[in-house]
């Protein structure tokens, strides 16, 4: 059983370490590019390198996506009193945005 599983990444292992790098090359590439085609023109700003590029993937990737995979309960997975706590919960907090309850002005 232990041979299998060096066998096994034995073949995996390069194909790793070729496609990662491979495949960050090609995000900061496209992200430069997409950058460098848009941003000057439309706005006057700076061209990027790829390296910058991909600094800008990172900072993205903190700012808006996160590490792992969320953590936190999803909706989906709320039993029905969870869900009716949620929404309860929100409509407290949040302004009502649906109208409901509010006559409109004239």
């Amino acid at each position: 059983m232990k041979t299998k599983r060096f066998v096994k990444w034995y073949y995996i292992a390069p194909i790793v370490l070729v496609a990662v790098p491979l495949f960050l090359a090609l995000m900061g590439e496209v992200v430069m590019r997409l950058w460098n085609a848009l941003l000057p023109p439309l706005f006057g700003g700076p061209a990027i390198t790829r390296w910058q590029a991909l600094g800008l993937l990172v900072l993205c990737r903190i700012l808006f996506g996160g590490f792992g995979s969320g953590g936190g309960r999803r909706r989906k997975d709320m039993t029905p009193e969870e869900r009716e706590r949620f929404r309860r919960r929100m409509r407290e907090r949040l302004p009502d945005s649906a109208g409901e309850g509010q006559e409109t002005p004239s």
